[in-house]
């Protein structure tokens, strides 16, 4: 029903990952085979392209949705629809950030500062060219084909980068001083696909599957037997996500409760409900959360 296009390079590894942990696991011959196939009744076909041109193929129909950055649907100002924002990315869920830099000893402390003629180095072209023209700056906008920061100060005078962390950005000896664009990964769709009901519901089904495994991640449940004289000391020590859930065991023999809590909490919360009185505790993966 539903033609797919995910992307190659930095994300794919993650996004493959994701749809693996949906139950939508992408079938290839290899890793450099641009087509694939997921065996779902929704998916009619799937390609795997770079993020840049993800925006305007699903703009122009060649695709109904797709996975790409909003870097590059800024960049393309694609006519797209937006079904949610994806938080992941190839090392965090963190977003990325498109900034701008300059050398650290620089005396320009933003954008506005930026003298006439300025050289400036990006792989957003278009994005560097909209945010100087709104700050009043003429400058000499530079189209990079990678290794960006490294062309500072020989070459250009600053650099628009993408970043998720800054050390990269550090280690060449760079300094922030503006952000351009938060980018997170977001599901997008083709507006004539999504008006199509049958289409726009498999779209939303399909987000529906991988929003659940993000919203999962970094959570585990956990369940236990509580004592009835116990059981509110241990209502009052978790950190649910919602009410815990909390059901009355055989013959009055106190409670089973259950509810999901954050991973990285769970090594000072396990003794801490022992302590208040409960037993049995089981900690348990969670694949999905759908709410």
């Amino acid at each position: 029903m539903l033609k797919l296009v995910l992307p190659k390079g930095s994300l794919e590894k993650a996004t493959l990952e994701l749809f693996e942990a949906a139950d939508l696991p992408v079938e290839r011959s290899s890793s450099v085979n641009y087509k694939a196939t997921i065996n779902d009744p929704r998916i009619e076909s799937v390609r795997i392209l770079r993020p840049q041109e993800i925006p305007t193929y699903v703009a122009d129909g060649l695709f109904d949705i797709g996975i790409t950055g909003r870097d590059w649907i800024e960049e393309t100002s694609s006519d797209v629809i937006s079904l949610g924002e994806m938080k992941y990315s190839k090392a965090t869920s963190k977003p990325v950030r498109i900034v701008m830099a300059v050398p650290e000893d620089s005396p320009w402390q933003s954008i506005k500062d930026l003298p006439t003629g300025v050289r400036v180095s990006t792989e957003y072209p278009e994005i560097t060219a909209r945010h100087l023209a709104a700050a009043g700056i003429d400058a000499d906008v530079r189209l990079s084909y990678g290794a960006t920061e490294a062309k500072v100060p020989d070459i250009v005078d600053v650099v628009v980068d993408i970043t998720e962390t800054g050390r990269a950005l550090n280690a060449a000896g760079l300094r922030i001083i503006e952000t351009l664009v938060t980018s997170y990964t977001e599901l997008i769709a083709n507006p004539t696909t999504a008006a199509d009901p049958d289409k726009a519901h498999a779209m939303r089904q399909i987000h529906t599957l991988l929003q659940g495994v993000l919203d999962a991640r970094g959570k585990v449940l956990v369940k236990m037997n509580v004592p009835t004289d116990c059981l509110d000391a241990v209502i009052g020590v978790l950190p649910s996500l919602k009410a815990p859930t909390v059901n009355e065991l055989f013959r009055a023999a106190g409670y089973a409760v259950e509810t999901v809590v954050q991973k990285s909490e769970i090594n000072i919360l396990i003794p801490k409900l022992r302590d208040k009185g409960a037993s049995g505790i089981v900690e348990m993966p969670i694949t999905k959360i759908i709410p």
